[in-house]
């Protein structure tokens, strides 16, 4: 049993329809890749996981359990923790209270100080800016805060929704230099990117999708290896991704 099953997942925003029959999988322990251009349907695909978006139809499976009609608040104590676009720090209190409120649905004081701890250790320059006002980080490092502060809540399934979206290239490199070391601690991941090539050199398996469709699913070099998914649809994400970077 995967431990993320999405499956025939409709969305519609109205009368237009986001995501069309969308079937995904997510094994413990993996970093799979949802990519494609804009409008694609990746982040409402993203959405309906965490509960903000309702699906028409389909189901969404979290080691078993139903997430369909469940509160985002409830998502996450399952163990679902996502860093969604745009970071979404709290600017005015410090890392250290931004990263306890990563923890919000954790009773246990020590776990929560050892886990502020582990973090700070894995992300230095958060913790020489504990004290600090969120807001007075660079853009690199409130996308490390906003991650730390999701792995307060000690996720099975961590979603990173477009992680290097607004950074430069040097900081992206750094964003996906972070997705490596969480993937080699066992961390398993979801991530919605538009920086193609990068995103397929570190995935175990990828999806890409097209007008809220499932275009190919499988390993990273199969999907290097279609010339014709290249043209169509990868040189447009990718430069996308160099616009915005």
């Amino acid at each position: 049993m995967s431990l993320l099953a999405i499956d025939d997942l409709h969305v519609r925003y109205g009368a237009i329809a986001a995501v069309r029959g969308v079937s995904i999988r997510v094994e413990a322990a993996e970093v799979v890749g949802l990519i494609g251009v804009n409008g694609a349907g990746k982040s409402t695909t993203m959405a309906s996981i965490v509960g903000v978006v309702k699906p028409v139809a389909g189901t969404i499976t979290f080691d078993g359990q139903s997430l369909i009609g469940r509160a985002p608040e409830a998502i996450l104590k399952l163990g679902i923790a996502p860093v969604m676009e745009g970071r979404r720090i709290f600017p005015t209190l410090t890392v250290q209270e931004n990263l306890r409120l990563g923890a919000a649905t954790v009773s246990d004081k020590v776990q929560i100080q050892e886990d502020m701890e582990r973090w700070c250790a894995f992300f230095p320059v958060l913790r020489e800016r504990l004290g600090k006002p969120a807001g007075t980080l660079s853009g690199g490092q409130q996308q490390m805060l906003a991650v730390a502060r999701a792995l307060m809540s000690r996720p099975r399934l961590l979603l990173m929704d477009e992680p290097s979206l607004g950074l430069s290239p040097k900081l992206v490199g750094e964003v996906f230099q972070l997705i490596q070391q969480l993937q080699e601690l066992g961390m398993t991941i979801l991530l919605v990117e538009q920086n193609v090539r990068m995103t397929l050199d570190i995935v175990d398996r990828v999806y890409l999708l097209n007008t809220g469709r499932v275009e190919f699913s499988g390993m990273p070099d199969e999907l290097r290896a279609r010339g014709d998914v290249e043209r169509a649809y990868l040189h447009g994400a990718a430069t996308t991704a160099k616009l915005v970077g």
